[in-house]
């Protein structure tokens, strides 16, 4: 599908900051509860890396959460050495996920620094609203995920654990292939999708391991490794709004 709308009531995602040895059990209980991801690679069909171009203000005002651009991130998505990215808007408002999407050639990617919008060119929708919202490209953060995910009572519940992200400064639309940062080395992201209540499955799994849920925003962490922003300090840390 080259262009995809999403609304989401009462969606959740909860986020949990794991060790190694904890993400090495939660990787097994998922591998033994849910199913392989239907794009995934790997010995188990569930891997990919990931690659993902995010935009902010001269004054980064997405990563401070400023105003409305605190409400929604505007990014480019690359999975593995595809020539294909997707252009993609997240934005989070009370008890309501609404996601935004549409797939076009690598080399298209040239068309969102020109002046003039075309109407008509499929990715006119994100080149009107990084250019209205005066947004340019920050951070590339690149990270391996594994994703699984079931349906329960008619609903698809997602789990992904995401490991080894690597931050980089971004100041063009190109996808670097520098080294980078690394970030979080010691910890892995796990992330819980789901509408409604938890699912009784992921309780069982919250329980078992003893997890507790944090916040972890791939962005503001690998835009502040990069050196390009400071978080902001509430008592001495950094405040848990700049991660969320």
């Amino acid at each position: 599908m080259a262009h995809s709308r999403e609304i989401r009531s009462h969606a959740h995602e909860l986020k949990f900051l794991v060790d190694v040895d904890v993400a090495a059990k939660v990787r097994h209980w998922a591998r033994t509860h849910l199913e392989p991801d239907p794009h995934g690679g790997g010995p188990f069909g569930d891997e990919y890396r990931t690659a993902s171009v995010y935009f902010d203000t001269e004054t980064f005002d997405v990563f401070y959460n400023r105003g409305s651009f605190g409400r929604s991130k505007y990014r480019i998505r690359r999975y593995g050495d595809a020539g294909l990215v997707f252009l993609e808007r997240k934005m989070r408002r009370p008890a309501v996920l609404a996601k935004r999407r549409t797939v076009l050639a690598l080399s298209a990617l040239s068309r969102l620094t020109a002046l003039d919008l075309d109407v008509d060119w499929p990715g006119y929708w994100f080149h009107r609203r990084i250019a209205a919202r005066r947004l340019r490209p920050v951070c590339q953060v690149t990270y391996s995920r594994m994703a699984r995910s079931v349906i329960r009572d008619g609903e698809p519940v997602r789990l992904t654990l995401d490991s080894n992200l690597v931050a980089l400064p971004a100041s063009d639309l190109r996808f670097g292939r520098d080294p980078g940062t690394p970030v979080l080395s010691d910890r892995l992201i796990l992330e819980l999708k789901f509408r409604g209540a938890p699912p009784a499955l992921f309780r069982r799994l919250v329980g078992e391991f003893a997890l507790t849920p944090a916040v972890a925003s791939k962005y503001r962490i690998g835009l502040a490794a990069s050196g390009q922003a400071v978080p902001r300090l509430l008592g001495g840390v950094p405040s848990a709004a700049i991660y969320a």
